[in-house]
């Protein structure tokens, strides 16, 4: 038993380090501008994608045969203030949720790392797209094993950098880079909610161990220790993260933003792994969830009303990737149902199957219109259209106001942009005003000048 478990934390480590090497690889390769060819990188990335899956089923092999459903690997104390009583610890955990999706990762990215090195074959950008798509998988891999709040925020950072940079991929238009940096702004509200959680949990226990966080036991046998009104706290700001980063409702405006990326970072981001991970964490802690009943409350309707959602706008988009991505966010919404009603391993099934059809789908995309007339005649009649069907007796008026809901996306970007956004740059402004004033009195004079009443400074025209 006891080398049974060594050799499962050997490979552990084996599957984490794995991905920081490669990102180690491409990234010293591209800041000192070696020129490094398609197939060397291609080749890279499949090998260590092939051995992080291959250890990752070691693992899960040597688990059932020792019978252990839960195993941890610690790599220490890298923060440790002890007048405060924090530390920021690095762990390592494999159970029977952690793995799956470790396994799932890694197939997934390594059949996206084969069509996107034909896909992207000749593009300018080559080596910048597998750089951040590095960074991806070793995000994800980070999110998937850990064992600690804090190690799981430095994954989730990594997967929602190169995301939002892989959106604005093509960053000689304006849609791109404008839409990577909505989807950017999306995904801050998503991490001050989680690094508030963090932040929260170790004032209350002063450790973001989920080990002794959640209570002892494998998941999802895990009997929590919070008390009912601390876990509704910490559980809100987890569900707020979750909605951010999976763009349940209402910040559901980001994910036809994010297909301005290529089709490769489309499958694997926003129908496979990505837009799935914040189902993920709510099944990470899904015991505080579980612990209070207003908050399975909020978690189940989040999910009803983004899977409806996610329908009625999908049902009238004109493009086949946005299209895709609301199918998937419909998905997603009813696994997150299925987890506020506390059913975790068919929410876990749900959500493996849901990646790996979404990454087929989106690979087909592409050739999608090219097949089409093959299909038609296949049939031998043309293909039947999505419509949104609504009884009749609602009123002509009920469904064209329904008809240009879904069109404009049920109005969540203008909410977002009147409620949130406006609010919130109204008050920095008055802050900056506040300050200035204070400034040029303590001063006595005008001490600066606000960024928002700066004039704007006109090209200087080079002289001939």
């Amino acid at each position: 038993m006891a080398s049974c478990e060594q050799a499962i934390r050997t490979l552990g480590l084996l599957v984490v380090m794995l991905p920081a090497l490669l990102v180690l690889q491409l990234g010293i390769a591209s800041v000192l501008k070696l020129r490094l060819s398609e197939r060397a990188i291609n080749s890279s990335v499949q090998v260590v994608i092939i051995i992080g899956l291959l250890a990752c089923v070691a693992v899960l092999t040597l688990m059932l045969v020792a019978g252990t459903r839960h195993v941890v690997i610690e790599m220490g104390d890298w923060v440790k203030i002890p007048a405060a009583q924090f530390h920021f610890s690095v762990k390592f955990v494999f159970d029977r949720l952690s793995v799956p999706l470790a396994i799932l990762s890694f197939l997934l990215t390594g059949t996206i790392s084969a069509f996107g090195s034909r896909y992207m074959h000749r593009e300018p950008g080559y080596n910048r797209f597998f750089v951040l798509f590095s960074l991806f998988v070793l995000g994800m891999v980070i999110t998937s094993l850990a064992d600690t709040i804090e190690t799981l925020f430095a994954g989730w950072e990594l997967v929602g950098l190169s995301s939002a940079l892989l959106v604005a991929y093509y960053q000689e238009r304006p849609a791109p880079a404008r839409n990577g940096l909505w989807m950017w702004t999306v995904y801050r509200v998503s991490d001050a909610a989680l690094l508030l959680a963090a932040v929260v949990l170790h004032h209350m226990a002063s450790q973001g161990d989920f080990d002794r966080l959640l209570g002892v036991g494998p998941w999802p046998d895990v009997d929590v220790t919070l008390p009912e009104g601390q876990a509704f706290l910490v559980g809100l700001l987890l569900v707020i993260a979750a909605a951010g980063k999976s763009g349940l409702v209402p910040f559901s405006g980001w994910l036809p933003r994010a297909m301005e990326g290529p089709t490769p970072s489309s499958a694997i981001f926003y129908g496979a792994l990505s837009v799935h991970l914040g189902a993920f964490l709510l099944l990470r802690v899904s015991p505080i969830l579980e612990s209070s009943l207003p908050l399975c409350i909020i978690v189940v309707t989040l999910g009803l009303l983004t899977a409806l959602l996610a329908y009625l706008v999908g049902s009238v988009q004109t493009d086949i990737k946005s299209a895709l991505s609301f199918a998937c966010l419909s998905q997603v919404g009813l696994i997150v149902a299925e987890i506020g009603l506390g059913l975790r391993y068919l929410a876990l099934i749900h959500l493996l199957g849901n990646a790996c059809l979404r990454t087929l789908q989106f690979m087909r995309a592409p050739t999608l219109l090219h097949d089409y007339p093959t299909v038609e005649n296949a049939i031998g009649e043309h293909l039947p259209q999505a419509t949104i069907t609504v009884d009749r007796l609602a009123g002509r008026r009920f469904r064209a106001w329904l008809y240009r809901f879904a069109l404009e996306r049920g109005y969540l970007d203008a909410w977002l942009m009147d409620y949130l956004v406006t609010p919130f740059v109204t008050l920095l402004r008055w802050c900056d005003a506040a300050e200035r004033s204070w400034t040029d009195r303590l001063s006595a004079q005008p001490s600066r000048e606000s960024e928002q009443s700066r004039p704007s400074v006109e090209p200087i025209e080079e002289l001939s």
